[in-house]
């Protein structure tokens, strides 16, 4: 299992949700994950119901059999601070630079130079150890950028290093990169069962691809119940309305003469069954496509009760019964 899970998807999927329930899961027995967030959106905090979380590696949850869940809203600002005190050793004359603007300025207009300090900060989390030579987190998993930015977002130390040829900028940029082009590095992507989520998933697999970033999984999240299947469609449109109608009466739901409210609730009940029928030839399409990109594929099942901490946890659960984590 890879130590650092990226976690992709585009917006609307649920790509936050999953990657912190992939946390509680990898969790699990004792073992002790990093969920960091890079967007600065605190939905990290909001999904375990805590605060808001600050620059520092925070615990925020207890996995089943011990293990614990930290978290990490990296901040670019302080990342890049980060970066010239363990480099340059720049100490107060780094904080002087952040109320001149200067780290601001850096962080939004020089290219790429967010990007590096947000993977560059992940990866450091991957690789860091304690006194005793183990490495202080089992897994790290990153709530990362959406599908349509994240080859260049995970590919950016690429570019850097090329640009800078030499000094702590290029090492520091290939260090990222050896991280984040291993396997140690998994990205995943999450999608729901619709055309333009699955496309955009099936895109995103081909540019991290040929980026030769490590592709992992296919996450399809919010998963509908089956309600029928293909036989009981088949069925449906094969049986006539007055046997419809016949059984609607048999099961005490009005009486079968013409007009009769048996009879009145066949529309609607066919009518229901026709929706349900244009959506699960939908879901059977995207799944075909999904097939052909020739990765693993877990779905996890919509909750009908929404999303709260005690969710998390269910769909922790039923990723560790799928084998993904």
């Amino acid at each position: 299992m890879s130590r650092l899970q990226v976690v992709s998807g585009k917006g609307g999927t649920g790509k936050t949700t999953v990657a912190a329930a992939l946390a509680l899961a990898l969790a699990t027995e004792g073992k002790r994950a990093l969920l960091v967030e890079v967007e600065g959106r605190q939905g990290i905090a909001q999904l375990f119901e805590t605060e808001a979380l600050p620059y520092e590696e925070r615990k925020i949850a207890v996995a089943p059999g011990g293990g614990e869940v930290y978290a990490l809203a990296i901040d670019a600002e302080l990342a890049l601070l980060d970066y010239l005190q363990m480099f340059y050793k720049l100490g107060s004359a780094g904080r002087a630079l952040k109320k001149l603007g200067a780290i601001d300025f850096a962080t939004t207009i020089a290219p790429g130079v967010r990007d590096v300090l947000l993977t560059g900060k992940a990866c450091e989390a991957v690789r860091r150890k304690d006194k005793r030579g183990r490495f202080v987190y089992d897994y790290v998993v990153m709530d990362a950028p959406p599908t349509g930015r994240i080859t260049r977002f995970l590919n950016v130390n690429d570019e850097v290093a090329g640009l800078a040829k030499v000094g702590p900028i290029h090492n520091q940029a290939q260090a990222v990169m050896r991280v984040l082009k291993s396997r140690e590095t998994a990205v995943h992507l999450v999608t729901l069962l619709e055309e333009m989520p699955v496309q955009e998933t099936v895109d995103g697999i081909a540019e991290l691809r040929t980026a030769r970033l490590p592709v992992g999984r296919v996450v399809v999240n919010m998963v509908r119940p089956q309600v029928l299947d293909a036989t009981d469609l088949e069925l449906v449109r094969e049986t006539p309305r007055t046997a419809l109608a016949r059984s609607l009466s048999g099961a005490g739901l009005g009486g079968a003469r013409r007009g009769g409210h048996a009879e009145r609730l066949v529309d609607p009940l066919l009518a229901q069954a026709g929706e349900y029928a244009e959506r699960y030839a939908l879901e059977q399409e995207q799944r075909a496509v999904l097939g052909e990109v020739g990765l693993p594929t877990h779905e996890l099942p919509l909750l009908a009760e929404g999303m709260d901490l005690a969710g998390l946890y269910e769909l922790a659960t039923e990723l560790r019964k799928q084998g993904i984590a």
